[in-house]
């Protein structure tokens, strides 16, 4: 494991590793990455924006958990995407099945778990009128 972290700084020494794949694959690798980037860079930028936008009186302490949240599991999502696509590249390197995760499923999860509780919240505080 903590030799994959180092290779997170300097990539390159994945030359090294194993044969290099076609250069499709590791292109078509890259852009998962970089999907992975946006999807992160969303959730921190929706939590910035519930921090900022959302009433403290109506919303409470919960405006503070939705916004930081929102922010941790951007952040998550940024971390484990450098470790997908190095993890993917080294199997592609060495002939072998790429690794399988976990973490969409989780994420998608916790986001429609927070989605369905802002719901919830929403439908029962919501003034008639």
């Amino acid at each position: 494991m903590h030799g994959m972290i180092k290779l997170w700084f300097n990539p390159g020494r994945l030359n090294d590793e194993g044969v290099a794949p076609d250069y499709r694959f590791s292109l078509a690798n890259e852009r998962t990455f970089l999907a992975w980037i946006r999807t992160a860079l969303a959730l921190v930028a929706g939590g910035i924006a519930i921090a900022q936008f959302l009433s403290a009186d109506r919303w409470g302490a919960l405006r503070d958990v939705l916004a930081v949240g929102l922010i941790a599991i951007g952040a998550a999502c940024a971390l484990r995407a450098v470790a997908r696509w190095l993890h993917c590249e080294w199997a592609m390197r060495h002939g072998q099945d790429l690794p399988p995760t976990r973490f969409p499923a989780a994420l998608a999860l916790v986001i429609a778990f927070g989605a369905v509780a802002v719901l919830v919240y929403v439908l029962f505080t919501s003034k008639a009128g």
